[in-house]
């Protein structure tokens, strides 16, 4: 059975990025290579890049930074929301975003975090191919690569719900453990799905490829 859903894409933004000792959502992409100029893009504009064309649209949720992201937002066709407390985690960021998915009528997301470096359009394209033609039990199409599961990541109307019913305390993760029969794995040959760049070492690691 084919599905058609309609999706808005959420990029969460809101951490501190205590360990990067920079907003992530900043960083220069691509990365920065000896010898090359600087990059006019950055973690978020490629993200919000590689989700505008699956999507009718992209909301940020942003923290403390968002006087920062804001313009990157806006010169992307993007949208910007705030979590109101994102000491909170980024549990509390999702269900933010996710409230505003469904009070702009839509009901499914594509989702990713800032810090995960950008996948290509062609892959975020697979993930959704394969939720709208997925069997009406699957809630969420989760991207695989060399086996580690990793974003974005598509929920459906389900999951969604899901996630809003949970508790503060509660994580993702704990939740799409808990329905994990729901979700359908996808392999990709994209490796940026399973990438986290949280340090500046991490970060030095994409650059030198």
């Amino acid at each position: 059975m084919v599905r058609s859903p309609s999706f808005a894409g959420v990029i969460l933004a809101a951490g501190d990025s205590s360990r990067m000792g920079a907003d992530k959502a900043l960083l220069p992409w691509p990365p920065l290579a000896a010898g090359q100029p600087p990059s006019k893009d950055t973690f978020l504009s490629a993200a919000i890049c590689s989700l505008l064309s699956a999507t009718d649209f992209v909301l940020i949720v942003a923290g403390k930074n968002e006087a920062t992201v804001a313009p990157i937002v806006y010169a992307g066709g993007a949208s910007l929301i705030t979590n109101p407390d994102p000491s909170q985690g980024q549990f509390s960021s999702l269900k933010v975003g996710l409230h505003e998915v469904l009070n702009r009528g839509r009901d499914a997301a594509i989702i990713t975090l800032v810090d995960r470096p950008p996948v290509s359009p062609a892959t975020v394209q697979v993930l959704r191919d394969a939720f709208e033609s997925a069997p009406d039990g699957v809630w969420s199409v989760v991207p695989e690569f060399s086996g580690k599961h990793g974003h974005p990541y598509l929920a459906g109307r389900e999951l969604i719900e899901a996630f809003l019913q949970a508790p503060a305390t509660a994580s993702a993760r704990e939740v799409e453990h808990r329905y994990r029969d729901h979700i359908q794995y996808v392999k990709v040959g994209d490796p940026f799905v399973a990438l986290n760049i949280n340090t500046p070492e991490d970060y030095a690691a994409l650059c030198r490829g």
